[in-house]
């Protein structure tokens, strides 16, 4: 999949490690810090983090380690 700049693309990761809701504020900020991100959503009960971002500012790797800074562990997902 290619991007150019200035494109918003939508990525789902699952995490895990989520305990109570207040891990979504967490995810939210650190993934929300990140230059290229437009938007993040945490779904607390199906475990899904989703971001929309500038994938040639925000790689999903950054995502991924931007969730890991907050404490739990992500990986993309088709779903």
């Amino acid at each position: 999949m290619s991007a150019t700049t200035g494109s918003t693309t939508r990525t789902v990761f699952r995490a895990e490690g989520f305990s109570c809701p207040s891990c979504v504020t967490k995810i939210e900020k650190q993934v929300g810090r990140l230059p290229g991100v437009q938007d993040v959503s945490v779904k607390f009960a199906s475990s899904r983090v989703e971001v929309d971002h500038d994938p040639a500012v925000a790689t999903a790797e950054q995502i991924v380690a931007a969730i890991a800074k907050a404490g739990y562990t992500a990986a993309p997902s088709a779903f």
